[in-house]
């Protein structure tokens, strides 16, 4: 196995460059020195601890609680298979199977030449391009009967995400922008919502969003306006803008194709955001398999510096707003917003018992705004065309538009954006029909809801779907025909669970393991009448006594699949 010799003067630039940030400067002083090294030794989180001035312990504890970091050598390329419900619906498995075989290892081990190591990982958030992997940093597509040699030995690259469908509202109308041009994101109505923002006083833009009815598009759809107003308003400085691109969530990949294809429009966001309650810095906390969207925000964040649209005295109007990239590890509870300010905070990633929320004490015990980038990006939409005009589009209570995650089996997996209140068949449709036929679509992600053929005409609003007992959430829609296997679809939801489960709370940690053994004797077809029923009072358990979402959520998308399809768990068949 090749490596770089362990050289602890090489880490000297590292320490250096974060010692004076102390804890708060923990993951990525980790991250540095993992690609640096390859690995982290006891000896590298020694030297970093004492710099940064954090116990070993502690150190070894993040270390060993982010699932990207590791204390061992690597092959000179980790390739990640997604064994997500999504991927496994699309034969990631075989895949796995067959590499294990071509390279005569398994899951977690390295090849014998040091140049490869196999890791088997839940969601990478590659839905779109299910069956998915990471070979290196390199985002690749995949398919059931493609030789392992190939794309392991020469990948290429899945290609960047687009948004579809109508009105498009992020793009201004047009059908595209590069990336990183700055002259075309403009000429599509970039920055103008910053720029209106800017010479409005604070309290007219909260004013604005409050009246634009705008909800959190990452899943809690809580006011937005709201959420602004009540930081402004709080005691305490320095307040905080946090974006959160830690999107985990099996099915959901918006977050991901915006990063990729429309960076600008979520740094906007969160300027504008940073005006309305008072921040001059902002978190970008991105989940850590997204190396290609954490570049491309890299580079935008450095480009709209160099042009005057973030720094000091943006636009001329006096205000200063700064923006920093974090990269989580590999932890879903991140998501969760109390957990992922721990993290920015260089600690393990357990959400906190609320009250008090974080409008009042946040990040740093701070007052703190926290958003989805679809929110942002909305926000910016907003501050550029006003309130009235969002309103127009969605449904009385739902205004605006969604982006929506299609992924399954549809012709056209991909983020579509429609105005609130389409029905589930529109949405299907317009990702192309389903190819075969229709078995059942899972709403909401793997926390989400599972709908049958003849609730297709769900309208796809936060009201529509409540009446009904669905969940929107980020806004997923997997699509399942009859041909797929519904045990093993809804063993790897119990799976995510369980490897996810972030042990803090024993209702969530304990609840998601009697939850996957459980699953496991579906599969088995051992199943008891009995086993159905703990099944169902581990799911109450877990929804009433857990800390946060997860705990919250684990046990909805398989309670919903029993309740649509018995004979699935009562070992009389997968369809």
């Amino acid at each position: 196995m090749t490596s770089t010799p362990l050289n602890l003067a090489l880490l000297k630039p590292i320490l250096e460059k974060h010692a004076l940030g102390g804890r708060v400067n923990l993951l990525p002083a980790l991250w540095e020195a993992q690609n640096h090294y390859g690995h982290i030794s006891e000896p590298i989180a020694a030297a970093i601890g004492k710099a940064l001035k954090v116990p070993l312990a502690d150190v070894f504890g993040v270390i060993e609680f982010y699932s990207m970091f590791h204390k061992e050598p690597l092959g000179d390329t980790v390739v990640r298979i997604c064994v997500s419900p999504m991927c496994t619906q699309k034969g990631s498995e075989i895949i796995l199977d067959a590499v294990c075989e071509h390279f005569d290892i398994q899951p977690g081990e390295t090849t014998s030449d040091g140049k490869y190591t196999l890791e088997a990982v839940e969601c990478l958030g590659l839905c779109d391009h299910a069956p998915a992997a990471l070979v290196g940093e390199l985002p690749v597509a995949l398919e059931v009967d493609s030789a392992p040699q190939s794309w392991i030995q020469s990948p290429a690259p899945a290609p960047l995400g687009t948004l579809e469908g109508d009105p498009r509202w992020l793009l201004g109308g047009c059908g595209s922008v590069n990336p990183l041009d700055i002259a075309d994101f403009k000429s599509c109505g970039g920055f103008l919502g910053m720029k209106n923002a800017l010479n409005m006083p604070p309290t007219a833009v909260v004013e604005e969003m409050t009246r634009s009815g705008l909800v959190g598009r990452g899943g809690a759809a809580f006011p937005t306006g709201l959420k602004w107003k009540f930081t402004a308003e709080a005691e305490g400085s320095p307040k905080y803008i946090v974006c959160n691109a830690d999107e985990s969530e099996p099915g959901t990949f918006k977050d991901r194709v915006l990063m990729e294809g429309y960076p600008y429009s979520i740094i906007e966001g969160m300027v504008i955001a940073g005006y309305a309650v008072g921040a001059q810095k902002g978190y970008l906390y991105i989940r850590g398999e997204y190396f290609r969207a954490t570049k491309i925000m890299q580079a935008a964040i450095e480009q709209a510096c160099q042009a005057g649209y973030l720094g000091n005295n943006i636009l001329g109007s006096g205000f200063n707003f700064e923006i920093e990239i974090r990269s989580g590890a590999g932890a879903y509870v991140c998501g969760e917003e109390t957990a992922l300010f721990e993290s920015i905070e260089g600690k393990r990633g357990f959400p906190r018992l609320k009250p008090p929320y974080p409008v009042t004490y946040g990040l740093f015990g701070k007052p703190t705004d926290i958003n989805n980038i679809e929110t942002l990006s909305a926000a910016a939409w907003i501050m550029a065309y006003g309130a009235d005009y969002f309103k127009m589009m969605g449904t009385e209570k739902s205004s605006g538009t969604k982006i929506f995650c299609i992924s399954g089996d549809v012709a056209r997996p991909g983020v579509y954006e429609y105005p609130l209140g389409i029905t589930l068949s529109e949405l299907i449709e317009h990702a192309g029909g389903v190819t075969g036929e229709l078995r059942g679509a899972l709403i909401g992600g793997a926390a989400g809801t599972f709908a049958s053929p003849d609730e297709l005409d769900l309208v796809m609003s936060f009201e529509g779907l409540a009446e009904n007992q669905y969940f929107l959430g980020s806004g997923v829609v997997n699509v399942i025909n009859t041909t797929r296997d519904m045990k093993a679809i809804v063993y790897s939801l119990a799976h995510f669970f369980a490897h996810e489960s972030c042990g803090k709370c024993f209702p969530c940690q304990l609840g998601t393991q009697k939850q996957l053994e459980i699953l496991e004797k579906v599969v088995d077809n051992t199943v008891t009448p009995d086993d159905m029923t703990r099944l169902e009072d581990v799911g109450f358990t877990m929804t009433k006594a857990s800390i946060c979402g997860v705990g919250h959520m684990a046990s909805t998308a398989i309670l919903s699949a029993y309740e649509k399809w018995p004979e699935v768990f009562k070992g009389l068949g997968n369809s």
